[in-house]
Formats: structure tokens, sequence, C-alpha cells
């Protein structure tokens, strides 16, 4: 520990600064203040501050600008911010990029069935098929069609309204999509009709969720699921998750 500081007080600061940033009373972009203004705020040393904004640095919750137009900038928790720690602990534990899909075929479709059961069932469906003219749209762009597919799969978690469903698929979608990025690349080569029996698929689910047939959607998208993992990931199945992905 650097000379100067001592065990309690580092941490103490580090987190009712913390608490600000979660509890919203500090936003993306804004400035804490200074070092100088910090240390009188909270009346401490200077090798204590810095070890309290190295804790919050090493969370992803700030950035400490250098010079005089410098400062401590606040950071808001996000997917990226998850999905960095998320990785680092499944890399530790040599979990593969199948073991991470899989846990997403399992909440999808029950988040599926969730929006095909809830009250606002047709305008989910309005807005999904919205995704699926835009996937139509751009069916000879590949990288754009895709772009718009995983859309599609991040709007059913998000309809389905359950905060601790949305948070895990952010951080599994933020893991899948930048682990398989070659697999993107490569979609450019896939043909249209691959592309095109994905929107037909999309079409038919959405037609479930519109008619309140919550097993039917659940069931489909279970099976879409399994496809879609074949597709996606191919031969990168049985690679390691990789945290360095996740700078």
């Amino acid at each position: 520990m650097p000379a100067g500081t001592s065990s309690g007080k580092p941490k103490q600061v580090a987190d009712e600064l913390r608490g600000l940033i979660i509890s919203g009373d500090l936003d993306e972009g804004d400035l804490l203040g200074t070092e100088a203004e910090l240390i009188e705020r909270f009346d401490v040393s200077r090798p204590s501050l810095r070890e309290s904004l190295r804790i919050l640095e090493a969370e992803g919750l700030i950035s400490v600008v250098r010079g005089a137009q410098g400062g401590v900038v606040v950071h808001r928790p996000n997917q990226r911010v998850t999905a960095r720690a998320a990785a680092l602990v499944l890399q530790s534990r040599s979990v593969s990029l199948a073991d991470v899909f899989e846990a997403s075929a399992v909440i999808e479709p029950a988040a599926t069935r969730m929006v095909a059961a809830s009250r606002g069932h047709q305008r989910a469906a309005e807005q999904l098929r919205d995704l699926v003219t835009e996937m139509k749209s751009t069916v000879d762009d590949p990288m754009t069609c895709t772009s718009v597919m995983v859309r599609f799969h991040s709007d059913i978690v998000q309809l389905a309204g359950n905060q601790t469903l949305i948070l895990i698929c952010e951080m599994i979608n933020e893991v899948i999509v930048r682990a398989v990025a070659d697999a993107l690349t490569r979609s450019r080569d896939e043909p249209i009709s691959s592309r095109r029996r994905t929107i037909r698929s999309f079409e038919q689910l959405v037609d479930l969720i519109a008619a309140g047939d919550a097993e039917g959607a659940q069931e489909h998208c279970a099976a879409h699921m399994a496809r879609l993992r074949q597709t996606l990931l191919g031969d990168f199945a049985s690679s390691m998750v990789d945290g360095a992905h996740h700078r």
C-alpha cells in the first residue's frame, strides 16, 4: 500500500463515490472534481485519494484526465463493464463460447414466452415486426442485416421486462458478439438464402407472439436458437472466452 494511506480511508472514500454514481446522483461524463478539490472535500491525503480513485478506475466507474483542464470523470455502469468483468471470470474458468451461448439459449425462449403471455403481446409483436421489415430491406447487406438480427434478440428480452434477465442477456450478448466478431465478417460470404430463412423464422415467431401463443413461441425460439448456435459459432464453439476482447 502506498505510503501515507490507511487501510480504511481509501475504501471509505471509494464506497462513497461509488454510491453516488450507482444511485444516479452522478451521470455519464460528469466531472467529480479535480484532485485538489476531492482532497479538500474528503479531507484525505493525496496518496489516500489516489488509492480510492484506482479502486474506482479498476471497476470502470471513473477515468482520470490529467492536465490543467483535467479531473475525475464519471462512467455509469453498463453492459461493457459487466461483460469485461464476466469475461475475465469465464476465461479464468476455461469456459467455452458454446457454454455462454447455451445460457442465452435457455434465457431467450423463456423471455419469448413471457412476452407472448403478456398483456402487451400485440404491441410487442408490432415492435418486433418493424425489425423484421428492416431485416428484409437490408438482406443484401450481411453486416447491417446481422446487426438488426442482434437487436431483435435483444428486444425480445427487453420486452419481457425483467431487469435481471435484461442485464444477464446484455452481458452474454456482449461476450458472444465480441468474441465471435470474425463470424460476422465471414457472413459476407454467407448465401443470401440463409439470411432469408432466418428472417422467415423471425416472422413466424412474431406471428406466434401476436397470437399470444406463449408455448408455441417458446418452442419456436428454442429451435431457432439451436440453429443459430451452429450458424453463429461454427468452429468457434469450443474456443474459450477471451477477456482481451473486452478491454
